[in-house]
């Protein structure tokens, strides 16, 4: 093999520079630090992972180690420590690969024997130094084909992505660097189970911060939870459901702790009544007050939050080169300055920033036709983010990498790189055809004349809940398994009787203090079953609701687990007759999660509730 035309002086054999290290069993390319051979590499990309020692520990004497006299840096694997130094360090002793010295490090690499020249260490064919050894070159090493880059996307929109150069430790820290972190109370402390369902709050604040953003917001406000979308990765990672939570929602916010700048706890007392966007910022709210309020109002607790500003549209539009969006009108929003002609575009930029911030352009002007619009824009960034295009352009990754990390703040618990990585590359699994951006169910506030903010509208939203808390997909790729074929599965299908006709006793088997008496209250109140009692606590506690009827109340039966969503299995028939007024009994288990909240979670999306599919492109009305 021909070593010339590869920078190597002809008393080198290029084969002889790939060596067994006897410490990790590999072979390993060594070769001498030369001033030529540094230069080479220093620009050179490594095609390890960042998570190998090797490319850490070679990437960081890259940036920072000691130079040689020339001033280059020194390059390759590093070497065990022996007497007078680390191994490979100026002044440090070589190993030479003998067997006395295995132990010492990676052995030592051999020069080429000249035609008719003998061995030995002091022969110009053996180990030792003279003068071809002190003129020799290094071997330029071949160059990558393609920077491997470590990409996760799929999340709610690319500010959820993160990319890392392999190998690229210096740029790694750099992306470390960019990184806010908030420290709250109720976030994960470290990292997220890969075998769970996982629950990311994305919070966008109004606060002006970032150049440019003078002009938005609130002045001198610490900012609001202006846009909020609690988005929940399925457990089998086939899909995701991004619930947006209104803004002008009016609910009770809970007290919550928070860490201020000095390092002070404080905790900052809860609020009755109030808009839901005042859980950030007000009164010196952090986003663990926001994840308190979302779970208080939906069951579903988050493990951690992403907080973005305006400046992570524009960044992020402009580092994918733009985000396709389609017009049903012409627009011109003199409020947020969006002037397009109908159809299809590609914005970003400032551009983007005023489509999502339009308010007064679609729908009924109100901010849930913007929540619309935001969910069609979100979705198309997600394809955006998966395509092709974006995925295979190292350039394209990079920018996205460095205006993501920028435009983040996020809890302790996933504030590094690695972790981001972990969980992007979780969520990347998701299909675009099976994440579903759906809006929390919403009424007119009923205590206003003039219509500014809405309520939830608990008919439609309590099952909405419990397709989260039960991890039930919107787009029902992940179906539940059909109930057994049983004669109890037999059982649900048959006449109902009337609500006012069905008697149940209910037990608390739970372990949830007040649960009798709720479902009591709720099925009286709400459902009509008025000939329902409380019998209190349960003998024992059960993991799963059971109902207990007999063959002539079957009907009775059925009506109630509709009304409850009890499964099939949940049905316990026997075997004699029961007495006209005889009640059935109910005894609710471990798996009761609250009244009116179906004990099984419905396997198709309740009535009336909006979604918006994120593999389809729709266009803003």
């Amino acid at each position: 093999m021909d070593a010339h035309s590869r920078g190597r002086a002809d008393d080198i054999d290029p084969a002889d520079q790939w060596v067994l290290n006897p410490q990790t069993g590999s072979y390993e390319l060594r070769l001498d630090h030369s001033a030529e051979q540094a230069a080479a590499s220093s620009s050179a990309p490594s095609s390890s992972s960042p998570s190998s020692p090797s490319s850490a520990s070679s990437a960081s004497s890259a940036s920072s180690g000691p130079r040689s006299s020339s001033g280059a840096v020194p390059t390759g694997r590093r070497r065990a420590p022996g007497p007078g130094g680390p191994a490979g360090a100026p002044g440090g002793p070589r190993t030479d690969g003998r067997p006395g010295d295995r132990t010492a490090g990676v052995p030592g690499q051999r020069r080429r024997r000249a035609p008719g020249a003998p061995d030995g260490p002091g022969g110009p064919g053996g180990a030792g130094g003279g003068p071809a050894a002190a003129g020799r070159r290094k071997r330029k090493p071949p160059k990558s084909g393609k920077k491997k880059v470590l990409v996760w996307g799929g999340g709610v929109t690319a500010f959820v992505l993160v990319g890392t150069a392999a190998g690229a430790y210096a740029y790694y820290q750099h992306l470390n660097n960019n990184l806010s972190t908030i420290d709250v109370a109720d976030a994960g402390s470290e990292g997220f189970a890969k075998d769970q369902p996982v629950n990311i709050l994305v919070i966008g604040t109004d606060k002006r911060t970032g150049s440019g953003n003078e002009g938005y917001g609130d002045k001198d406000s610490p900012g609001h939870a202006d846009t909020t979308i609690l988005f929940h990765v399925s457990k089998d990672r086939t899909n995701a459901t991004a619930l947006s939570i209104p803004r002008d929602l009016i609910t009770d916010i809970p007290d919550c702790d928070t860490i201020m700048p000095d390092g002070t706890k404080k905790t900052v007392p809860g609020q009755r009544g109030v808009r839901f966007n005042t859980s950030l910022g007000q009164s010196d709210r952090d986003p663990g007050c926001t994840m308190r309020t979302v779970e208080q109002l939906t069951g579903v607790r988050p493990d951690h939050f992403m907080m973005v500003d305006f400046n992570a549209v524009k960044t992020l539009t402009t580092a994918v080169q733009g985000v396709e969006v389609c017009l049903a009108k012409d627009v011109n929003d003199k409020d947020s300055h969006l002037n397009l002609p109908a159809g299809r575009h590609t914005i970003q930029g400032e551009q983007a920033l005023a489509f999502v911030r339009t308010r007064h352009s679609f729908g009924n002007e109100s901010d849930l036709s913007r929540i619309e619009t935001q969910q069609q824009f979100l979705s198309s960034m997600i394809r955006k983010m998966k395509s092709s295009d974006t995925l295979t352009d190292p350039s394209k990754l990079f920018d996205l990498a460095e205006a993501a990390t920028k435009a983040l703040t996020v809890d302790k618990g996933i504030g590094s790189i690695g972790h981001l990585k972990d969980l992007g590359m979780e969520m990347s699994k998701v299909d675009p055809k099976n994440i579903t951006f759906t809006t929390l169910p919403v009424l007119d506030n009923p205590a206003e004349k003039v219509k500014a903010t809405v309520v939830v509208d608990e008919g439609r939203a309590k099952p909405l809940f419990s397709m989260l808390q039960n991890d039930v997909s919107l787009t029902e790729v992940k179906k539940k398994e059909k109930e057994a074929k049983t004669a109890q599965a037999a059982l649900l299908k048959g006449p109902r009787a009337e609500a006012s006709g069905v008697r149940v006793d209910v037990y608390n088997g739970s372990g949830k203090q007040g649960a009798a008496q709720s479902t009591i209250l709720w099925l009286q109140n709400e459902q009509g079953v008025l000939k329902s009692s409380n019998k209190s606590n349960a003998p024992q506690d059960l993991p799963k609701t059971q109902l207990e009827f007999a063959p002539n109340q079957a009907d009775q039966a059925r009506k109630l687990a509709d009304l409850m969503g009890l499964p099939a299995t949940a049905l316990k028939q026997g075997t004699a007759e029961a007495g006209a007024k005889q009640p059935m009994t109910l005894t609710l288990g471990g798996d009761f999660k609250g009244a009116g909240v179906p004990i099984a979670g419905p396997a198709k999306t309740p009535k009336g509730v909006q979604r918006v599919a994120a593999d389809k492109q729709v266009c803003a009305k």
